[in-house]
C-alpha cells in the first residue's frame, strides 16, 4: 500500500459533550497516535491510552477514530498526533524472495 498523505496531526475544539474523534490519517497501532489536552490556559497534558482513551482504526488506510473516556470541556483544544516510535523490525534474509507485504509495511512506517 502507498501512504499518499503526510498529514501526521487533527485538532479539535472541546465541547464538553462530543467524545469521538476522526483521525485522518494512515496510522499501523494504536500506540502510534499521541493524544495532547490543552487547557484555556496552555497547560497541555498528554493522555493514556486505554484508561483516557480508545482508538480504532488503526490499519485502516483512510484513518480511525480517537473515543476519549471524558468529553474535553468546552475552552480545551484536544490534538491527535502520528508518533512512531523510530524503528526498524522488518529483516530480510540474503538470497530469499522479497516479501513484498512486509516492505510495504516497514515503509509505510
Amino acid at each position: 500500500m502507498t501512504v499518499s498523505s503526510t498529514t501526521n496531526k487533527a485538532t479539535y475544539s472541546g465541547n464538553g459533550t462530543t467524545t469521538t474523534f476522526t483521525v485522518p490519517f494512515y496510522f499501523l497501532a494504536a500506540a502510534d497516535l499521541q493524544v495532547i489536552l490543552r487547557s484555556s490556559a496552555g497547560v497541555e497534558t498528554v493522555q493514556t491510552l486505554t484508561s483516557q482513551y480508545t482508538v480504532t482504526g488503526a490499519g485502516v488506510p483512510s484513518g480511525g477514530t480517537v473515543t476519549m473516556v471524558t468529553a474535553p470541556a468546552s475552552g480545551t483544544t484536544l490534538t491527535i498526533l502520528r508518533n512512531i516510535e523510530a524503528t526498524q523490525q522488518t529483516d530480510l534474509l540474503p538470497n530469499d524472495r522479497l516479501p513484498a507485504e512486509s516492505l510495504e509495511t516497514a515503509l509505510d512506517k
